[in-house]
């Protein structure tokens, strides 16, 4: 039995990934602000304490498990979200998208990241939450622990650049590629931090989460500029 004229018309006007796109950006803050919930009410510390512990030698705390390699392998991931290397790999894109003639684009994407950046020093002032004491820093820290700003920051930038440059591509397994190899990034990224015993793990899914939902966030408004031709549009279809 065919739909009424009303609800298919409605059905062709309603884009799935779009609404896709925006649920996932709403459970994402969701679980942002619950995480922050939990953390102000101090129901986050014995889960936090048991898994940063679990990291560690039971008869040691200051003794991370894996050895002295995996520490350093730690070391080099967590640079990862470090203001240095996010800087130098946006630069790179940046001028990569000028040099291909997406001047609208690479402006957006800058805006997209010093945006991020912002939100990152804003949420931490504004939760002050301390570092973990129970184990030593295995890299040096000096701000606030909630949410982890390497993890959203890594979040941001890798995830954020990744949509720019597949928009950039029509080949659905490029545009995988560049968003899962950016997810995998945080990921490590966000596990080094708790590793290394400078963020509780809570810190970290904080970051990720509100991470998620400014890239995605991202996602939605350079679609919606492309369709009306202030930024570049994408190369092909959401399919």
């Amino acid at each position: 039995m065919p739909l009424p004229a009303p609800i298919a018309n409605l059905g062709r006007r309603i884009e799935l990934v779009p609404l896709l796109v925006l649920l996932l950006t709403g459970g994402a803050l969701w679980a942002f602000f619950g995480l922050a919930a939990e953390m102000i009410e101090g129901d986050l510390h014995a889960f936090d304490e048991r898994l940063l512990l679990t990291l560690r030698n039971p008869d040691d705390p200051g003794d991370p498990i894996g050895g002295r390699r995996l520490a350093v392998a730690m070391r080099d991931l967590t640079a990862l979200g470090g203001v240095t290397v996010l800087t130098v790999i946006s630069l790179s894109v940046l001028i990569y998208l000028l040099l291909d003639g997406r001047r609208a684009s690479a402006l957006f994407l800058a805006v997209a990241i010093l945006g991020g950046q912002a939100l990152s020093h804003l949420t931490k002032l504004g939760f002050s939450r301390p570092r973990p004491d129970l184990v030593p820093h295995g890299v040096e820290v000096a701000t606030a622990s909630f949410p982890s700003g390497h993890s959203l920051m890594a979040t941001v930038t890798y995830l954020t650049l990744a949509v720019m440059l597949s928009r950039s591509t029509p080949k659905r397994r490029i545009r995988a590629f560049f968003i899962l190899t950016a997810a995998l990034i945080a990921v490590l990224v966000g596990a080094s931090r708790v590793f290394l015993g400078v963020h509780w793990p809570s810190d970290v899914l904080a970051g990720w989460s509100l991470g998620a939902a400014w890239a995605l966030g991202v996602w939605l408004v350079a679609r919606w500029l492309g369709r009306r031709g202030r930024i570049e549009a994408d190369t092909a279809s959401d399919a």
